[in-house]
C-alpha cells in the first residue's frame, strides 16, 4: 500500500530539515508522496535538490489573523512560479518581520531581553515565525524548552503574541484558488472558533487535514464526519519541523495513497 504525508516544513520556513533531507526521510520512512508546505514561501520549490523516487505535490501553508489567533490554510497543486503570487509571499514575509519585532519589544517590557536581530540569525534565510522565537529562548535560558515559550509567553492570544500577518482567512483561501491550489484548512483542532469552518467552506474551502499528530481520536472521527457533511476532501500529514519538533518524524502521521487521488481528482475538476 502506498502512503502520503502531505504536512512537511523545512529550513527555508520554520522546519530544520532541507529539502534534498526531507525526500531521503520520507523514502527511509516508506513515504512515497510528500508535500513541503513552508510557512508563507515556496524558496523550496524554487530551489534545486533531487526529488527522484517520491512525489512531490507542490504545496504552502498560509497564515492568517482571526481575532488575536490565526487559522493555517494548506493548499496543494499549487502553480508555484506565479510571480505575482511569489510577489505577495514575500510581502507576507516582510509582515512576518514586523510582527517579530513586535513580539521581541512585548517581551521586553516582560522582562525578557530578547532582540529581534538574535531571532533573525537564528532564522537565517528562512521566513521567520514563532518557532524560531521560542527557540531562542529556549537557548538562552529563559524558558525550559521551545513549548514553555509557546505556552508563557507567544501562543495564540499570549502576553507576548502578535498576529499581524496582514491576511485573512478568507483571502488565504482566495489566493490559493488563484493560485490553482486546493485550500484545506490545517490541523482544525487549533481553530479557537469552530463555528467558523462552514464560513470557510463557503468561501471555497475545499478539505480538512483530518490527520494531524494533535489530533485525538475524538478528533479525527469528528474533523471525517465533517468532512462527509460538507463534502469536503480528507488530507493528513505529519507538521514535521526536524529537530525544531524532534518528537515528530515524517511519516508519523500518514494517509493512504487514495486519499492523494482524491485530491489530485478534485484538482482536475475544478481547474481543468
Amino acid at each position: 500500500m502506498r502512503y502520503a504525508d502531505l504536512h512537511i516544513h523545512t529550513n527555508f520556513s520554520d522546519g530544520t530539515l532541507k529539502p534534498a533531507e526531507v525526500v531521503l526521510l520520507a523514502k527511509k520512512s516508506g513515504i512515497d508522496c510528500i508535500s513541503i508546505t513552508d510557512h508563507d514561501t515556496l524558496k523550496a520549490y524554487t530551489s534545486s535538490f533531487p526529488s527522484e523516487g517520491i512525489e512531490l505535490i507542490p504545496g504552502i501553508e498560509l497564515s492568517a489573523d482571526i481575532d488575536n489567533s490565526e487559522a493555517h490554510i494548506l493548499g496543494y497543486g499549487i502553480e508555484t512560479r506565479e510571480r505575482w503570487f511569489q510577489d505577495k509571499l514575500a510581502e507576507l514575509c516582510e509582515n512576518r518581520l514586523k510582527r517579530m519585532e513586535e513580539m521581541c519589544r512585548k517581551l521586553n517590557l516582560l522582562g525578557i531581553p530578547v532582540k529581534v536581530d538574535e531571532v533573525l540569525a537564528f532564522a537565517g534565510n528562512s521566513c521567520v515565525g514563532r518557532l524560531h522565537l521560542a527557540r531562542v529562548l529556549a537557548k538562552k535560558g529563559f524558558v525550559l524548552s521551545p513549548q514553555a515559550a509557546f505556552n508563557k509567553y507567544i501562543a495564540d492570544g499570549g502576553p507576548a503574541y502578535v498576529s499581524k500577518f496582514g491576511l485573512k482567512p478568507r483571502e488565504a483561501i482566495r489566493l490559493m484558488l488563484e493560485v490553482k491550489g486546493i485550500p484545506v484548512l490545517a490541523h482544525p483542532y487549533s481553530l479557537a472558533n469552530q463555528n467558523l469552518i462552514p464560513e470557510f467552506v463557503k468561501a471555497g474551502l475545499m478539505g480538512l487535514e483530518v490527520f494531524y499528530p494533535e489530533h485525538r481520536p475524538s478528533q479525527t472521527e469528528h474533523y471525517q464526519k465533517l468532512a462527509r457533511e460538507y463534502g469536503l476532501l480528507v488530507t493528513g500529514g505529519s507538521d514535521c519541523h526536524g529537530q525544531a519538533k524532534p518528537e515528530i518524524k515524517i511519516g508519523m502521521t500518514k494517509i493512504p495513497y487514495e486519499l492523494v487521488e482524491k485530491l489530485k481528482d478534485a484538482k482536475r475538476k475544478k481547474f481543468g
